[in-house]
C-alpha cells in the first residue's frame, strides 16, 4: 500500500545500465523526484525513486515511487485514482534529481490538496 493508498508496482522493471551508471543516489540508494504539472509547471510534490521505480516509470509512464516509510514501490494513484501520467522525465545536471512532468488526475497531495505546497507560504510573492 502506498502513501496515497496506491498499490506497489507489479513486475520488475530494469533500469538501462548506462543510465544507472550515471545516477548519483543518496546513501539509501534513492534519487529525489520533483514532480510538476505538465500544463502549468506548478510543483505538485517531491518524492523518492530507487532504480526500479525509475525504470517502471520510464517503461509505463505511470509515476512510480519508493516509499521510505514502507520500504516498497508504489504507483501514484493506483487505488486512490489520483494518478500521474508521465509526459516527460529529465535528469538534472548533477544526475542526482529527476524532474517528472505529469498530467495529474485529482489532488497530488495525500492530504487532498492540489499540491503538497498549498498550505504554508513562508515568503509570499512580492
Amino acid at each position: 500500500m502506498s502513501e496515497d493508498g496506491g498499490a506497489g508496482a507489479t513486475g520488475a522493471a530494469v533500469l538501462d545500465p548506462e543510465l544507472a551508471g550515471r545516477l548519483k543516489r543518496n546513501a539509501d540508494g534513492l534519487l529525489c523526484a520533483v514532480v510538476v504539472d505538465h500544463g502549468t509547471s506548478d510543483v505538485l510534490m517531491v518524492a523518492w525513486m530507487n532504480d526500479e521505480a525509475l525504470a517502471h516509470t520510464l517503461a509505463t509512464r505511470q509515476a512510480t515511487y519508493f516509499s521510505r516509510s514502507r520500504q516498497q514501490l508504489w504507483v501514484k494513484g493506483a487505488t486512490s485514482g489520483h494518478t500521474q501520467h508521465v509526459r516527460e522525465v529529465r535528469l538534472d545536471c548533477d544526475a542526482d534529481t529527476v524532474l517528472l512532468r505529469v498530467d495529474q488526475t485529482g489532488p497530488a497531495c495525500h492530504t487532498g490538496t492540489r499540491t503538497c505546497f498549498d498550505s504554508d507560504v513562508l515568503l509570499p510573492d512580492g
